[in-house]
């Protein structure tokens, strides 16, 4: 028998059988991956986020495996056709695939042909040639002519028996499993132009004469594949690894054709109906199996490239949220622009919008020193700290006029900064900004949230939808329930480990905490504005209809910074009051003082303090908070100098070092935005001089990188780049990259980045520019 969904996924997740099913059982109660990651770790013997979010998708997969198990039963057994053997097979069935190839030959089906010739009695002519092909086809086959019946001959009785066999030999599951198996690894996927489709499909031109081993395709090239296939540019076919797509196939039986031949006991003997049986075999192969299955592993490479895409784009958008904040200072936001004007707001340290004003310094009005005159009185005016710039049109023309004016007002003491205003616009047009700012010009709603997103970029990028950030590879074509659920899961967790302020929290920032929905979330907010700051965790308990459960889930996430308790502000679960109470008993001392004591606490012995329900490992976390409560676990604030006098992708020129800011990372590598308003590619090859497996070990989305140029090209908006310093530019008589002697591998690695940056910056360049717009 097939083991149990808890023993599966103990195997799969490399933990014992408890700790999954101790799990399981808190997640089917409502427990959030989040609290039972921090708050219940004695209870799954210390499963992290991680674990527990690969276990909640496969205990989904596996659900939903088990459903349609019983269905699958059920229908066969409606159909008085499930045997012992049969149910046995379904039983030990461990994934969808093989399933559904079980179930096959009984899946109803509209009336196939060969059912038609079944019920014109050709059953015993197809069995009788496949079982003795000594026998003479047509000689047989004369005996079941039958116009009554349809059969009006011998061809057509023969006809109707192919038909019958085609369909058994596609229904078989152990053949259907091997011959999957091979073409998973014989097979070659190919791709051409489209007729006539060559200036059109120009994005794509890497895919008009390409192939690549079915099994070898990174996610980020099949999916230029599927969309160049999509948008009607490449034509795509899958091919065994010796055949020609360019010529008809050979008459010649290949590996595939055999296997079936084998399956069935069929060999070319010079028996009378052997040649009638492997021309059967043949047209089994090409019309029925091999379609059948081009489809499916068409398919599968898809939802391979799908979660992997997926999977990217979740890593960089967990870096762009944990990434480090500016903190509670007073902060101009600039959104940049050309004949519109660069809309400006300033908002105060709890980002509370004080002042919004535009100003026009670029062409065609060119009012500069009015506009340095403007900025100067407003940061004068509040006390401004920081001045943030949208990257968008117009950044690196902004950045200049903010550089003037530091020059012009040292007093004023401001710090510039360049940031990412991805998904800004979408903000601006947004219900929830509407809500926030219903006087406002939807332009202005932009420049406040560039300006906050610089104080806190969860606290902002939580208001966007996460595919509208912009740090993933063809999020648009892949899987968006899958998209949703996965990056809701990712913010989720960002937002649970840093934790919240209740007291200044936006409700979206409140949703994500962990048990809270958005009914609540604008419940909180609502008592809030009623009745002051909470002073308290417990009085979240006064709230409409948050109940014991939810407060279970939601209190220690949630943050009271200056209220009547210290451990409010701390990630101390309220449920484990007694514990410190307990540590303050023991050692003689109030909690103030206990707090922050760091030699004092390191001392202390955390088996000393454990109970019936606190164990050592949630009695360190206690004895850590006490240490820094509330401590934020992202990174310190810092931001990369872009280069003055490099604006636009033509300044460039090779082997020009740049400070820059890592904006997404795939697969193949990184994009960094070096100030010219095109990302440019640091391939995987080019990121260290070491062997990179994984781009994510050397560097993050938000990374201040320092990067050497190595080849541009302005026409197709590509830049190649180096994080190898010592790398030297594309050698334009050899057109190979040059080493340094002690980095002498990898001399394909511009064309290795033109491949890989055609796959992914035709879509994601184009996306990334139109956000900036």
């Amino acid at each position: 028998m097939l083991k149990s969904i808890p023993q599966r996924l103990a195997d799969e997740l490399s933990a014992r059988e408890v700790q999954v099913a101790a799990a399981i059982q808190l997640l089917d109660e409502g427990a959030t991956v989040p609290f039972i990651a921090r708050y219940r770790k004695e209870v799954t013997g210390g499963l992290d986020d991680t674990q527990l979010r690969t276990l909640e998708e496969r205990l989904r997969y596996m659900r939903e495996l088990e459903e349609r198990r019983e269905t699958v039963i059920n229908s066969i057994e409606e159909q008085g056709k499930l045997t012992d053997e049969l149910r046995h097979e379904i039983l030990l069935a461990d994934n969808k695939t093989r399933l559904e190839d079980l179930y096959l030959p009984y899946k109803p089906k509209r009336r196939t042909k060969a059912q038609i010739a079944r019920e014109a009695g050709l059953q015993p002519l197809a069995d009788g040639l496949l079982a003795d092909p000594t026998q003479e086809p047509d000689a047989l086959a004369s005996q079941y002519v039958d116009a009554d019946k349809g059969v009006a001959d011998s061809k057509a009785a023969l006809d109707g028996a192919r038909q019958i066999l085609m369909e058994q030999f596609a229904e078989d599951a152990e053949l259907l499993g091997s011959l999957r198996e091979h073409l998973w690894q014989q097979g070659v996927v190919w791709s051409a132009v489209a007729e006539g489709k060559q200036e059109e499909g120009a994005k794509f031109a890497d895919y008009f004469d390409y192939n690549e081993p079915l099994k070898a395709i990174p996610s980020h090239r099949a999916l230029a594949l599927f969309r160049g296939r999509n948008e009607s540019v490449l034509n795509v076919t899958l091919r065994l690894a010796d055949e020609d797509p360019n010529t008809p196939r050979s008459a010649t039986p290949n590996a595939c054709e055999a296997m079936v031949a084998s399956r069935f006991s069929i060999k070319d003997m010079g028996r009378a109906a052997d040649r009638w049986l492997l021309d059967t075999v043949r047209m089994a192969w090409r019309v029925k199996i091999f379609l059948h299955l081009e489809l499916e592993l068409m398919n599968q490479l898809r939802e391979a490239a799908e979660a992997e895409a997926i999977k990217v784009f979740s890593a960089n958008l967990k870096d762009l949220l944990l990434a480090a904040p500016a903190g509670p200072k007073t902060t101009i936001g600039l959104d940049p622009g050309l004949r519109t004007g660069v809309k400006v707001a300033v908002v105060d340290k709890t980002g509370k919008l004080v002042d919004t004003t535009t100003i026009y310094p670029h062409a065609p009005r060119n009012d500069w020193d009015q506009s340095v005159a403007i900025i100067a009185a407003l940061a004068a005016k509040h006390r401004a700290e920081l001045i943030s710039i949208g990257n968008g049109t117009a950044s690196r023309e902004t950045d200049k006029l903010v550089l003037d004016l530091l020059k012009r007002h040292p007093e004023l003491k401001l710090q510039k900064l360049v940031v990412s205003e991805a998904g800004a616009s979408v903000y601006s047009a947004s219900e929830l900004a509407a809500r926030e700012f219903p006087e406002l010009d939807v332009s202005l709603r932009g420049a406040v949230s560039i300006a906050r997103r610089l104080q806190d970029p969860l606290a902002e990028l939580v208001k966007i939808d996460p595919k509208s950030i912009g740090v993933g590879q063809y999020q648009h074509d892949v899987n968006q329930g899958e998209l949703a659920r996965t990056l809701g899961a990712v913010v989720e967790d960002c937002v649970n480990a840093v934790g919240v302020d209740v007291n200044t929290a936006s409700v979206p920032l409140l949703t994500r905490v962990s048990g809270l929905t958005t009914s609540l979330a604008n419940s909180i907010v609502a008592y809030r504005d009623a009745n002051g700051a909470f002073r308290n965790r417990s009085e979240l308990k006064k709230v409409p209809r948050l109940g014991e459960k939810t407060f279970e889930q939601a209190a220690g996430f949630l943050r009271v910074m200056a209220g009547d308790n210290p451990l409010d502000r701390s990630a101390v679960h309220p449920e484990a009051y007694p514990v410190v109470e307990r540590i303050m008993a023991q050692c003689g001392r109030q909690i103030d003082s206990l707090i922050g004591d760091s030699a004092f606490l390191k001392k202390l012995n955390p088996g000393d303090f454990t109970d019936a329900q606190f164990g050592v490992p949630t009695i360190k976390d206690i004895l850590t908070e006490l240490d820094k409560p509330g401590r934020d676990p992202r990174p310190e604030f810092k931001t990369a100098e872009f280069k003055e006098g490099v604006e636009e992708i033509s300044d460039l020129q090779p082997d020009m070092i740049l400070e820059g800011v890592v904006t997404n990372v795939t697969n193949f590598g990184a994009f960094v935005d070096i100030g010219v308003h095109q990302d440019g590619l640091v391939h995987i090859s080019a990121l260290s001089d070491k062997f990179v497996k994984d781009p994510r070990e050397v560097v993050k989305a938000g990374d201040v990188v320092k990067v050497k140029v190595l080849e541009v090209d302005a026409k197709r908006k590509r830049i190649a780049l180096t994080m190898r310093l010592n790398d030297q530019a594309k050698s334009h008589a050899t057109g190979e990259i040059s080493r340094a002697p002690a980095s002498q591998r990898d001399k394909q690695a511009v064309n290795r980045v033109n491949r890989d940056a055609g796959s992914t910056q035709s879509a994601m360049a184009a996306a990334f520019a139109k956000l900036k717009r």
